[in-house]
This record gives C-alpha cells, structure tokens and sequence, in this order.
C-alpha cells in the first residue's frame, strides 16, 4: 500500500511540473531557404530551416558545385513545401519522407538537397539541448582528428617542396600529386594539346610519373610521414592493379579512388595481388555502393563525401556499419565543402571509434568573412567547435557579396561550376 502511494504522488507531482522540466515543446519547421554563396571561388549550398520558437534554426550543407543550382532548386520547389509544418525533432522519420518522396532516388541532387535539411535539424537539436552535435551523437572519442592536407607541382622537386611546408606545420600526413609533361593530370595543373581542344590524359605516363614521384618522397621525406595519393578513378581496371602493387615498396597511408564506382568488383583483384592500403568513396551515393566493399573488407578506408551520401544522418549508419568490418573513415573534405559540411566531418571523425584520418582544406579570408565557426587545426589535428550545434554562425549579407560564379574562370565559369571533359590520346572521354 505505501508503495502504491508513493507511485501516485509520484506521477501527480510529474504531471504538475512546469513544462520546462518536461521537456520543452516540439518546434515546428516555419521555413526553408538556401544560401547560395561562392566566397572561396567554388559554389556552396547551405540550407537554412526557421522554426517556430523565436531565435531556433540551422545550417545544413547540401554542395553538389558542379551541379549547384539544382540543388538549390530541389531544396526550394520540393523540400520547403514538403517540410513546412514538419516537426523538426523526428530526424529520422524525415531523412526517410524526403528520400522517399521523390520515388526516383539515390541521385546526388536530391541526396546533396536531403543533406541540406539533414544537417539543420541536427543543428537545431545540438542548439535547443544547448549542447555540440557531438554530443548527441554519445560525445567523443578523441579529441582531435588527424587531418591530410594536399602537395602539387609541375615538377616532383616542386612536390616535395610543397610537402615540406605542409610537415612544417604538423601536419602528418600528405597527398601528393605532380604533373605529368606534355599530358593532363588530377590534382596538378597540366598543359592541353595544341591539336585537341579537351585536355589529353596517358594513363600510362601518369603511372610511370607517379611512381618516380613516390621513390623521391620516399627518399628526400623519409619513412615517418604519410603519404597518400589520389587516382580520381582515372585509370583502367587493369592498369589500378598494376599501379596499386608497384606502390606497395613505399608504404602508402592509402591509395585513393583506384577504381571508378561502376568497376569496383576490381578491388578483389587489388586485394588479391597487394597490400596498399585502399581508400574509395567519394563518388558513392548510396549502400547498394558501398556494402559489399565493406562486407568484404576489400577496402581500408570509406572515403564518402557525407553531403552526397545525404548528410548526418546516413553516414553515421555507415561508419557504424564500417567498424564492424575494421574498415576506417576518411570522409571527403576539400574545398568544395562549407564549413557547416566541414563541422559535420569532423563530428563524425570525433565519435566514430573507426575513424581513420580527415582530408582538410584551409580556410580563408572571404570565408571567415561569411562563416564564423570553421573547425581548427592545430599541429596536424582539427577541432570541433565547441558552441551549441555546428557552432557556425552565417552572415548572410556577406554571402550575398559573392553569389555563384564568383571568382570563376574558363571552362568553370561557362559551364556554371561545371566540369569539362578530358580524354586519352586516341580522343576517348575518361572518366574523372
């Protein structure tokens, strides 16, 4: 009987508490807008959702740069309508209604568009706890993420120069990439052919040039630092085997995009003939990409870009999914990421127990003119922000200085953010 009592006075005294220690009310999506800005030379898509309690909102990134006005437009004709009126708590439940809604899906403009709202209800939920979006997702696991950062030349002198500078700083890993005389190549600027008027790529000079650039890092940079390069799926199957194996003597961190996604059966050959390490990704779109390369364990590294993956949400199932397969993360971060989308990675790279390093891109200037809140790097690591959500404040009006196409030339400015086409020499499209 007195426990009876003490029950009932229990449940009276709940039901009499102010609201505020039952949780505060659910807030409502008021409305979507994009912020389409370009201060850094690339085109940015962040998704701002209002609520209805004053001073709650988000920022979501949804860049897709060299597809950018489709995403503000999928964002804009499809999602706002759809989500007005929305609970903004059910994350889950609405990731799911948008992805569904369209029936055609998996593409990266509806996934970049979902990611937009995806990660502006997860920074309304980090700003209405009060708390890092970190520490929603079970706090950290590390305190610093390990980051890579890029070395280009036209000249492997040039390369190695660029490379010291970065260990200079504390950075402990490298990606490297040079250019190759006479022929196009990813990651360096190289010359077009006076005879064509798309830039030629050799796949088998880009090997053997590649290959000489790894013997001299090895020898002028030493066995401590990493190093890492990226294919950009340039190559035929065959010809990434061949690569993958005659760059095991000089201990890569990973070899990045051997193989382009509709060739990924290959990596069971790269795993059968070699021990580089494996990183791919960053073109997927979806699981139906990514499962069996992790189920498998014929990769080292999943390397997806989180925004193309649609956000947040889907990429913590995936490193979740990862680590039960020792496969480690190293999401895709160069500059055609926001800073919101940055401050997503590096909470990723906090709480995930397989993450594995981070690509970084540096801000500048103009973009801290327009993002408060870039995560930090100090001696080789980057830092999350530590303020409510992602942390990051938009000055929309500096936005609103630098509207798509901003600082963009050639082919880039024609084709609105767009990218060209490059070919091999007997004039076939290659895949980039």
């Amino acid at each position: 009987m007195p426990t009876r009592l003490r029950r009932r006075e229990f449940l009276a005294a709940a039901l009499a508490a102010p609201a505020v220690m039952r949780g505060m009310p659910t807030p409502k999506i008021k409305d979507v807008s994009v912020i389409a800005t370009a201060p850094g030379g690339l085109r940015l898509v962040v998704v701002k959702i209002l609520t209805d309690q004053d001073g709650l909102y988000g920022y979501g990134c949804g860049t897709f740069t060299q597809r950018a006005d489709l995403v503000v437009e999928a964002v804009n004709r499809y999602l706002r309508p759809f989500l007005i009126g929305r609970p903004a708590d059910t994350i889950g439940d609405l990731w799911e209604a948008m992805y569904n809604s369209s029936y055609w899906r998996n593409g990266p403009v509806l996934n970049n568009a979902i990611s937009g709202v995806d990660q502006a209800l997860w920074d309304i939920k980090g700003r209405q706890a009060n708390m890092p979006v970190y520490e929603l997702l079970g706090g950290k696991q590390r305190q610093g993420a390990m980051i890579y950062s890029h070395a280009s030349g036209a000249e492997i002198t040039d390369t190695i120069d660029s490379a010291r500078k970065i260990m200079a700083r504390g950075i402990k890993a490298v990606r490297l990439q040079v250019s190759v005389p006479g022929y196009a190549a990813y990651g360096s600027a190289g010359p077009r052919r006076p005879d064509a008027g798309d830039p030629i790529f050799d796949p088998y000079a880009y090997v053997r040039r590649t290959l000489q650039l790894f013997e001299t890092a090895r020898k002028e940079l030493g066995p401590e630092v990493h190093l890492i390069h990226d294919v950009h799926e340039r190559v035929p199957p065959r010809l990434a085997v061949e690569f993958a194996k005659a760059l095991e003597p000089y201990h890569l961190f990973y070899m990045e995009d051997a193989l382009s996604p509709e060739d990924i059966d290959y990596f069971r050959e790269i795993r059968r003939n070699c021990t580089t390490p494996i990183a791919m990704g960053e073109l997927f779109n979806s699981p139906h990409e990514w499962n069996m390369l992790i189920k498998e364990r014929l990769i080292d590294y999943i390397r997806v870009h989180v925004t193309q993956a649609g956000g947040l949400t889907p990429a913590w199932k995936l490193a979740t999914m990862a680590e039960a397969f020792q496969v480690r993360t190293a999401w895709h971060g160069p500059g055609d990421v926001s800073p919101i989308g940055h401050c997503a990675n590096v909470t990723l790279d906090l709480v995930c127990r397989n993450f594995g390093i981070q690509e970084w891109s540096p801000s500048n200037e103009r973009l801290d003119e327009v993002f408060d809140g870039y995560p930090q790097m100090k001696d080789g690591y980057l830092y999350a922000n530590e303020k409510p959500g992602w942390g990051v404040e938009i000055n929309e009006k500096a936005a609103a200085k630098y509207p798509f196409g901003s600082f963009e030339k050639g082919e880039h400015k024609d084709l609105n953010g767009g990218w060209g086409v490059v070919r091999t020499p007997d004039g076939t499209v290659i895949n980039q």
